[in-house]
Formats: C-alpha cells, structure tokens, sequence
C-alpha cells in the first residue's frame, strides 16, 4: 500500500500521467506477486473491497457494477440470440456473473491468463468471485490471444475486460502489461475469425480524457476488419477521470448498436438484480461530447 498518505491507497500510472486517486484503507486484505503481476485486494472506507493490479485499481465493490453490467450488457443486448459467449479475461468473476443472469445465454466459456487474480477475488471479493461457481461457466487459465488461435469453437459474442496494456509508476518506469497482446489489430482479427455469423464484440476501450488517439487507433483498425464499429462509455468514478469505454464490433451490417434488440423494463432488471444498466443508459452511452465526435469522424 502506498504510504505516502498514512492509511490511504494512491494510485499512479503512465497511463494518466499527471493525476492520482487516493481512497481511504482500512486493510490490507491479500497481497501477492503472481508470474505476471503484483496483485492486491484492499478493505476500504467507504468504496469496498477494491482489486489493483500493478498499481492500478480494477474495481471497488461501491461502482463496479457500472463497468461490469456495461461491458456484459451492450453487446449481450444488440445480439437477437447470445446463446454463446467467450470472455477473454475478466479475472474478477463479475463479466461471468452478469452473463449467466441473461435468460439467451446458454454457455460461457472463459480464458484469463492469470489463475492468481481468480483465486483472490473467490476468495476475498465474493460478491465478484461468485461468477465462476455458474454451472454455465467453462473455465480456462492462459492467454487470451492464444487461445483465440487454437480454439476451434465459434461464439457469438466476445467480450474482452482486459487491463491496461501499460503499467509503471510513471513515464519513464513503463513495461507491458499481461493485456498488451490484447490492444492490437491482429488480436480484433483472430477475434472476428471465431465469431458465428452475426457475432458481435466488446472490448475495453479506455478513457476519451486520456486516451482518444489509442481508441481513435483502434476504431480505425477496426473499421478495415468490421463493417460495424461503435464507441461506448460508461461512468465509473474510481476509474482514472471517472469514465471507460468500450470497442463494439459486428459482423453484421444490419446490427445497430445504439438500439438494444433486448430491452427490459425496470421490473426485469431488479429481477436481475442490475444497479447501473437500463435500455435508457444503453441507447446514451454512445452520444459522445463533441472533441470526441470529432476524433472519432476522423477516422470514419
């Protein structure tokens, strides 16, 4: 844990240079060096239970479904039948636990790379870790970006929850992290090779604030691969600037994204459970501030 602050958690990163987020700590509740990473799971005061990774904060229990429910929900929601899904990483167990509500999804295969990050949230963050005790659930350990290559199963959505592809304490102090295979156009290829016709995909897309020439990169890489490419947010305040997005991409010309085919009324979505998702979030995560309809018509 950081000391810089006596019983408080910084976070820093190359990835958002220039600012830091502190939350309060009452525990440290686990800590490890897996082959691939420094994991932590803290208590804190008044978000919850938070994972980090290298430094960088995963989720907090207080906003997590906010990322969680839309990375699973928006592409979930704009396939007519999602029977079966693969999610590339997602070692929190939360992308997991939100498929297996959804009544089309019928199997959910998973492969994350790292068996220690899935082990600390079963253990110390169960409201998370509960997604891998889903009877739907297959379960592989190993990197993603190989175990596209090898598969020969089809999917009908691909959701990838990856971490940042760079970590470090600053600038200067930067290295790949575990997810780096997994922002480049080779891995949206492989991808696109083991969705079923009409597939659709989601990916982790990184904050507007801070990265809108690595997502407007993506999309454009995307659009030489995909006839149907959009660009979502969500809100997500112990998120670096308080927002993430997310890479969508269809096989079929004819899916709009920006229209759930599946929409649930409030009634249904407290039978699931659901804080943060609704068709009325849905439909708005794609309106875009105008610096961001502006970066990304330029590679339309």
């Amino acid at each position: 844990m950081d000391q810089n602050l006596k019983g408080w958690y910084t976070e820093r990163s190359p990835m958002w240079p220039g600012q830091a987020l502190s939350l309060q700590v009452k525990q440290v509740l686990h800590e490890k060096q897996s082959p691939f990473q420094k994991i932590q799971v803290l208590e804190s005061t008044h978000y919850g239970k938070m994972l980090v990774l290298d430094g960088a904060i995963q989720f907090t229990e207080r906003d997590e479904a906010s990322y969680q429910e839309m990375i699973t929900f928006l592409p979930i929601n704009s396939h007519p039948r999602p029977k079966k899904v693969l999610i590339v990483g997602g070692g929190d167990g939360g992308v997991a636990r939100e498929l297996a509500k959804h009544p089309l999804v019928e199997e959910i295969v998973q492969c994350e790379i790292d068996a220690d990050v899935i082990e600390a949230c079963k253990t110390f963050v169960p409201s998370l870790g509960c997604g891998f005790s889903n009877p739907k659930l297959v379960l592989h350990t190993g990197d993603g970006a190989e175990f596209l290559e090898k598969t020969e199963e089809k999917f009908d959505v691909i959701i990838t929850d990856a971490s940042d592809p760079v970590v470090g304490v600053d600038e200067e102090n930067t290295k790949d992290g575990p997810a780096a295979s997994l922002f480049n156009e080779d891995y949206y290829s492989r991808m696109k090779h083991k969705l079923a016709d009409g597939g659709i995909l989601c990916c982790q897309g990184e904050s507007m604030w801070l990265h809108a020439k690595l997502i407007s990169r993506l999309v454009k890489n995307c659009r030489k691969i995909f006839p149907v490419v959009e660009y979502a947010y969500t809100c997500t305040p112990t998120y670096p600037s308080g927002q993430i997005g997310f890479i969508l991409c269809s096989k079929n010309l004819a899916t709009n994204f920006r229209e759930p085919v599946t929409v649930w009324d409030d009634e249904k979505a407290n039978e699931l459970s659901l804080k943060y998702y609704n068709a009325e979030l849905h439909r708005a995560s794609f309106v875009m501030p105008t610096f961001m309809k502006n970066t990304l018509r330029e590679v339309s």
